[in-house]
């Protein structure tokens, strides 16, 4: 009997140790795995070997030196014609546009001939521009301020002199504003027009683009006056018209030349 109760004492030993084990190498509850980092699980221990430690997070060492990612490389190119592309500013979106060519000191300067005695004040602009005699009509003028037109042609293409507050944002250089103004002209010509720069100067008070706009076989001639008229915003001046009705092409050399500041 005293090696049976001996046998049973040794057992209740080793159960009392088994227990312990148990209690030391089960996890925590479910709260404190919830609360702790999210990592990938560790692999899993064998049944004779220690329990598993808690995983060191990464040092700031190897975060610093691991690669950047291709989303903080890559922008992307304004598309033509699109408005102000994420992260580019107003010229970047200019330079990148393919319709609108750089604009070099080796294009020429224009000779202005003197200013018409019939004129349009714009109050809104603070401008004054040429009245355009016949053919050319004053005619509705928004979403513009003053509007003055040529015949219909039967192209569909037709001759056209606007005033407006200026649409694109304002440049420290009245030159770049003149540049990003001609660039929204090409919104009122036929899809696909491309630009090519006839003349640029300073004008008082701002500057003055005249250009080509070519469109598939067809063209116009164009050009824009941005001045400082006195208002919250430059006014603008644009006039273009098509080869079909190319004998009023002299009269663009008659608006650039008649843009003054009112008053």
């Amino acid at each position: 009997m005293r090696v049976v109760y001996r046998g049973l004492a040794a057992i209740g030993v080793a159960a009392a140790v088994a227990v312990a084990l148990v209690v030391v190498v089960f996890p925590a509850g479910p709260d404190e795995v919830a609360a702790g980092p999210v990592t990938a699980p560790p692999a899993a221990p064998s049944s004779s070997g220690p329990a598993p430690s808690t995983a060191a997070p990464p040092s700031a060492s190897a975060s610093a030196s691991a690669p950047p990612t291709l989303a903080a490389e890559a922008m992307p190119s304004p598309s033509p014609g699109s408005s102000l592309a994420p992260g580019y500013t107003a010229m970047e979106a200019l330079y990148a546009d393919p319709r609108v060519p750089k604009l070099t000191g080796r294009i020429k300067r224009l000779r202005l001939a003197s200013p018409t005695r019939k004129v349009v004040k714009d109050r809104r602009t603070g401008l004054i521009v040429p009245n355009l005699s016949k053919p050319w009509k004053s005619y509705g003028a928004a979403p513009f301020t003053t509007k003055q037109v040529l015949p219909k042609a039967r192209t569909g293409v037709r001759g056209m002199f606007v005033t407006c507050p200026l649409p694109t944002m304002r440049q420290k250089s009245p030159r770049d504003t003149a540049l990003l103004a001609a660039r929204w002209t090409l919104n009122h010509h036929p899809k696909g027009s491309r630009i090519t720069w006839l003349a640029s100067q300073p004008v008082k008070n701002g500057w003055m683009l005249v250009y080509r706009v070519k469109y598939g076989k067809h063209q116009s001639r164009a050009a824009v006056v941005v001045m400082d008229g006195g208002m919250s915003k430059p006014g603008l001046a644009f006039v273009t018209v098509p080869d079909s009705q190319r004998k009023q092409w002299r009269d663009i050399g008659r608006v650039v030349a008649g843009v003054r500041v009112l008053g």
